[in-house]
């Protein structure tokens, strides 16, 4: 089943492409941060980045913002409505479940603990959890193929998510699942369960790989078993707190505590209008994809990351040696250890992107930390399919791309 879980169909298009900071601009505000170091010249353009995200509002995105670094620079913007309801604006500084964007998280964790020497990555996942990947499956999948997606997992979504399974045929398909499952409360080991049932996706080690939210669940209960503290804790603790993230967490329930847009979710056209999903229960991907995070908080984190501040230089490099992998959409992408790679006219990005019902973010950062960024959108799955249920191109796709571009390159390569 190829349902879209990342949101942001502009970044796969892109692929063929020491002072004191003064005080950002409040939540709300759209401006640049101006360093007081001597960097280079920037190429950040405040009217064109908010005119390219202000392209994606009008078509059809309901909020949008973002924040993008460029040599010690920073600017954040917001086009359009966090509620479509009461026409409450969207904010830069505000909320976001971001996705898969967790991976990276998670899989910086795993590190942590290899440099202890507490997990070897060429270990069998059964060395550490028989009884949860038993026989010879378990002998076979090595923790590092659980990090890039190499596992021959498949997928637990159709099994979770059975009115969904029928993709895509639209026609067939129904929200009941989403709806029921609003407020369930599912555990990693039923998910895993779900998934190690299921038809494998490929034999262990083979390439392409097929991108699964099952390894992550597996990986959160390694952290665990390794740790003896439950993985989110851990990860906070050792990730999040390190970088010094101040908005990042795990939800305690299914409501975000924060300034955050509603989540809209179109599901391919299924559900026309879309449906607010802001309040979920995020068990259903946990360790995988279920955080919350700013803009700026992910900028940071990145940064921090790809400047051995999280992980060791070497474990860095580990993360960045890529295979290639299925994703969701069923496209072919290079993916390291919780890393995402993406090669634009004007260079070399790493980062992740993500979605969950109703919500997608993009983050990239250039090797040298220097260009980033980090945007949300509240709406997911904007494209509909034809007949034969392909999803077809929406404006959104061509309005992302280019914010991509103007974010990431900026006028020079923008086109």
């Amino acid at each position: 089943m190829r349902i879209r879980l990342v949101t942001c169909a502009s970044v796969a298009a892109l692929s063929a492409l020491a002072g004191m900071v003064t005080a950002g601009p409040a939540a709300g505000e759209t401006g640049v941060v101006p360093a007081a170091d001597t960097s280079p010249p920037s190429t950040l353009d405040p009217a064109s980045l908010k005119s390219a995200l202000d392209e994606v509002h009008r078509a059809g995105v309901p909020g949008v913002y973002a924040e993008v670094r460029d040599s010690g620079r920073v600017w954040r913007g917001a086009s359009g409505v966090a509620d479509l309801e009461t026409g409450r604006p969207v904010k830069p500084g505000m909320l976001q479940r971001v996705g898969s964007v967790t991976k990276t998280f998670t899989a910086a964790a795993v590190m942590q603990q290899v440099e202890k020497g507490r997990i070897r990555l060429d270990d069998p996942i059964s060395r550490y959890l028989p009884k949860l990947v038993p026989g010879e499956r378990g002998k076979k999948i090595t923790v590092k193929m659980l990090l890039n997606h190499t596992s021959g997992l498949p997928e637990y979504l159709p099994y979770a998510f059975p009115s969904l399974a029928k993709f895509p045929s639209v026609s067939d398909m129904s929200p009941k699942s989403l709806d029921d499952n609003r407020f369930r409360r599912f555990s990693p080991a039923e998910l895993i369960d779900m998934a190690l049932k299921a038809p494998a996706a490929g034999a262990p080690g083979e390439t392409p790989g097929t991108y699964t939210n099952a390894n992550y669940l597996i990986l959160g209960l390694l952290l665990e078993r390794v740790t003896g503290t439950p993985a989110e804790k851990y990860i906070t603790e050792n990730v999040i707190e390190r970088a010094g993230l101040r908005h990042t967490s795990f939800p305690s329930g299914p409501r975000i505590k924060g300034p955050h847009p509603r989540m809209y979710e179109s599901m391919l056209g299924l559900l026309d209008p879309p449906r607010d999903y802001s309040v979920y229960d995020m068990s259903w991907v946990g360790t995988g994809a279920a955080l919350v995070s700013t803009m700026e908080d992910l900028n940071r984190f990145y940064g921090r990351l790809l400047a051995g501040e999280i992980v060791k230089p070497s474990s860095l490099a580990q993360m960045q040696r890529t295979v290639k992998v299925y994703s969701q959409t069923g496209e072919k992408i290079d993916y390291g250890l919780g890393l995402q790679v993406m090669s634009t006219g004007c260079g070399t990005f790493w980062g992740h992107e993500g979605s969950v019902w109703g919500a997608g973010t993009a983050s990239w950062s250039s090797a040298d930390g220097k260009r980033q960024m980090s945007v949300a959108v509240n709406l997911a799955r904007w494209n509909k399919p034809d007949s034969s249920g392909e999803p077809q191109p929406h404006a959104i796709d061509g309005a992302m791309a280019a914010f991509h571009r103007q974010a990431l390159c900026g006028d020079e390569n923008a086109s």
